[in-house]
């Protein structure tokens, strides 16, 4: 079992989080937690589970994987071509916004004509920043945007999605693997590697409101599931580039 260590990085990961916090938090004594840790005692499990959500990871992961980070769960840091497409994107704003924007855009998938194509369309995501700090904290709320990558022949066949053009863009990539399992940590660790690896290369970010600053694409392969990680970068006369948007 590897609860114990698991408990001590992600309180380290949740902003070096105390064992007096996490008591708090848990309804329990910081000696409670302090046991947990070095796995004189369990949780019962509606602790268990209210640590899986706290921490956002699964049950399984907690007590049974070493979710310190393992390089090979994410590939080398690339800089990629994305060509131009077209997308049909919602914005959603609840306190699940992915799996509700989710439910829309496959609703629109099928009234639309989208879901009839012999192919599936792709599928990218982004966080929406634009929410009040009131309903955050206050309702729980949080923003996503999901967009259907668009064929270039489709016409939809009724509204429900704001249609958008992006033109050819460079962007540093990085793939995790099995980015929910320890969602907290391996998403925003991937998000970090891109930024160390723009800065350790002198790239810089572009802020072009042309552009997606940042998105990702989650999908399965092989019987796992992947997420690509994309930051519109500055990388132009810095480097050999590739054209890349595939997987």
């Amino acid at each position: 079992m590897k609860l114990g260590a698991n408990l001590q990085y992600l309180r380290k990961l949740h902003g070096n989080m105390t064992q007096e916090k996490l008591a708090e938090r848990m309804g329990v004594s910081r000696q409670t937690v302090s046991k947990w840790e070095t796995e004189e005692a369990y949780p019962e499990l509606d602790k268990l589970l209210e640590l899986s959500r706290m921490f956002s990871c699964t049950l399984d992961a907690l007590l049974k994987e070493d979710m310190i980070p393992r390089a090979d769960y994410f590939s080398p840091v690339s800089v990629v071509t994305v060509p131009a497409f077209t997308m049909g994107r919602y914005v959603m704003i609840s306190p699940q916004p992915e799996n509700d924007v989710q439910m829309y855009l496959d609703h629109w998938a099928r009234i639309s004509g989208l879901a009839d194509r012999p192919e599936k369309p792709r599928q990218i995501g982004w966080d929406f920043p634009f929410v009040s700090k009131e309903q955050q904290n206050r309702f729980g709320l949080r923003g996503y945007v999901a967009a259907w990558i668009l064929p270039e022949d489709f016409a939809p066949r009724c509204p429900g999605v704001e249609i958008a053009r992006q033109e050819e863009a460079q962007y540093a990539k990085i793939t995790v693997r099995d980015p929910f399992r320890a969602a907290f940590d391996r998403i925003p660790k991937g998000y970090q590697k891109i930024l160390e690896y723009l800065g350790a290369n002198g790239f810089k970010e572009n802020h072009s409101t042309e552009y997606l600053s940042c998105f990702e694409e989650v999908y399965e392969k092989d019987g796992e599931t992947y997420m690509d990680i994309f930051i519109h970068a500055d990388c132009v006369g810095k480097g050999n580039l590739h054209t890349d948007f595939s997987r």
